[in-house]
Order: structure tokens, then sequence, then C-alpha cells
């Protein structure tokens, strides 16, 4: 590292925004105040993770609707059931490794089985930490595809987040977010129009050579690397699934089939076992459309300890190494 560029943090603290990039603060937290200052019944809850779920925003405004549960994510989940049941929309938040992996069968029996109105928000998603895996949620995704009722939304940046809580409050079910917090990104602001829709994919770039289909913080590096690759002549273009469940099978299959010779790449936050590249392979092998695939998303292993910016060469999901797959399979020409 240069002098010149230091970590002014440490390396591991989970921030994904690039130098000079536009971010906003907690942008969970704040939409979430916003939203409740519209609708009495919501309610916050975690389990003594608030400040690092961006909660304590919430907490700060509403004091009198945000509970504290300590260090007990499957009493979260049981009491996120029972405001429910009550009337109440609660916006319970913990790690995703902990919702996923410690919580499941509660999540499973007591909400999703019920098809309660619990809003379940998991922070550190995929490789958003350096802390290793008792803190990467790589699986988390896999593990949640298979259960029923449960809607799984992964938000691109900061403005995602703010558009999906107000359609979270408005949909009627339990629903699992993958949370970026603190300091995150904006890079929605750039496409007019665009409106985050729970169950809807947004074609936000066109592109005749190839196809990104993302989630994510992805979708930020997908973006970013159809910048890149116009540049030497290549136009790659960006289908953003902020709902990874369910999935938008009718948009994908229609722009997969409008340039049917370009190649498919699925980027993900993810491990590539049971993420958004095996429900998209899932669906194109089922109906038939025959395309060049290929996965960008995290090794089946588990995932070293580090700096993020390191840990996302490492594992092929930073612009660069995005960049460098697709150059693999699509020929680029440099002006």
């Amino acid at each position: 590292m240069s002098a010149k560029k230091k970590l002014k943090t440490s390396a591991m603290i989970a921030s994904i925004a690039g130098e000079d990039q536009p971010t906003t603060s907690a942008p969970f937290g704040h939409a979430l105040v916003e939203a409740a200052g519209k609708n009495d019944k919501i309610v916050g809850m975690t389990a003594d993770l608030g400040k690092y779920t961006d909660l304590h925003i919430f907490a700060k405004a509403y004091p009198d609707r945000y509970y504290q549960m300590g260090m007990a994510e499957q009493l979260l989940m049981m009491a996120g059931a029972g405001m429910a049941r009550e009337g109440f929309i609660p916006f319970v938040t913990t790690y995703s490794v902990f919702a996923s992996r410690r919580a499941y069968d509660f999540i499973c029996l007591a909400i999703a089985e019920e098809n309660l109105n619990v809003k379940i928000v998991g922070g550190l998603p995929g490789l958003t930490t350096g802390y290793g895996p008792s803190h990467q949620a790589t699986e988390d995704v896999a593990i949640f595809r298979g259960m029923p009722n449960l809607t799984i939304v992964d938000p691109c940046d900061a403005v995602d987040i703010e558009q999906s809580v107000q359609a979270m409050v408005d949909f009627n079910g339990p629903v699992y977010l993958r949370l970026l917090r603190g300091k995150v990104p904006r890079v929605l602001d750039r496409f007019e129009g665009y409106k985050f829709e729970i169950g809807k994919a947004k074609q936000l770039i066109d592109g005749k050579d190839a196809l990104i289909i993302s989630s994510g913080l992805m979708t930020m590096r997908a973006i970013e690397a159809s910048d890149e690759l116009k540049e030497k002549g290549k136009e790659v273009g960006v289908l953003h699934c902020a709902t990874i469940k369910p999935l938008d099978t009718q948009t994908i299959l229609e722009e997969v089939r409008r340039h049917p010779d370009r190649p498919v790449f699925v980027a993900e936050n993810h491990s590539v076992v049971g993420g958004l590249g095996e429900s998209v392979a899932s669906l194109l092998m089922k109906e038939g459309v025959a395309v060049k695939f290929y996965q960008i998303g995290l090794p089946d292993e588990f995932l070293d300890a580090g700096a993020l910016p390191t840990l996302h060469d490492r594992y092929g999901i930073s612009t660069k190494e995005v960049v460098k797959t697709i150059e693999q399979h699509v020929a680029v020409n440099v002006n």
C-alpha cells in the first residue's frame, strides 16, 4: 500500500464505498424513521446489534417503539412473531449469519409457516466484512431460498434501501433483507425513474455483447464493469434483480431472449451454491433457453479474514475482477 493511501480506519470495517463515491449514512435507519412517522404500527427490534444494523437511528427517534432483546436471536424472532400477531409491523435486525444459521428454525415455524408480517433485516451479507466465516453470511440466500412464504430482497445501494423499506411496510408477509449498512454508496441515482419494486427486476443498461444479471452490491460492480468495458468497445447490459425470491422470471427470460447470442453472467455477493446464479440457471434450463452461462460469485469454501478490497480481489467480486472474467469470454477491442 502506498504512503499516499493510508487506511483511516480498520482494514476490516464493512465499507464498500469507493474513494470519492457519493454515499448516504445509515439509509435503512433513516428510511425506517420516515416510514414510522406515517405508520404507528412499525416497531424496531434487535439482538444487541442496534448500532451495527443502523437501528440506533430509529431507537433515538422512537425510543418507546424500540425493543432491545439482548444476545438472543431466537428470542428476537419469537418476539417479532408475537408483535406481528398483535398487528404490529416489526423490523427485526441482527447479522445475517445469526438470522440464517442460528435462528432458522424459529423463523421457519414461528414466522414463515404462519405467514406473519415480520421484516427480518440482516447486516453483513456475503463478503461485506473481513472478520472471517463467523461473520460472513456467504450462504444465507441458499439457506432461506427453500423456506416457503419468505421473500428475499438484496438491495444494491442506498437508493434501493430507502425505497425498499416503504415497499416492505406496504407488503404483507415475511421478508428477509440483506442490509448494506454504514456509509452506503448511491449508484442508482443516475438511472432516471428507477423504482424499487418487490418481485421486479430492472434493466439498468442495455448491451448487445453480454448481459450481467446481478443483485446486491454486485449490481454496483456490474454497472462499473459495464462502463469500463464500454470504453473498450463492448456493450454489456445490466439487469438488476433486487428480489431474489420470488424471482422475476418473466423479465429475465425476456431480457435473455432479446439478444440470444450474447453470454449471460450472473453476479452475486454470495456463494455460487444455492443463490441467484443457480436460480437463473434453473430457470433457463427449465424454459429450454440455451445460452453461454457463467457465474460470478464467492467460492464454495470458508473465506479468509482481511481487508475488504483485498478479499474482493481474491474472490473475484471486485470491479477489476468482474471485468477480467467478462473479458475472458467476450472479446474486447481497445480503442
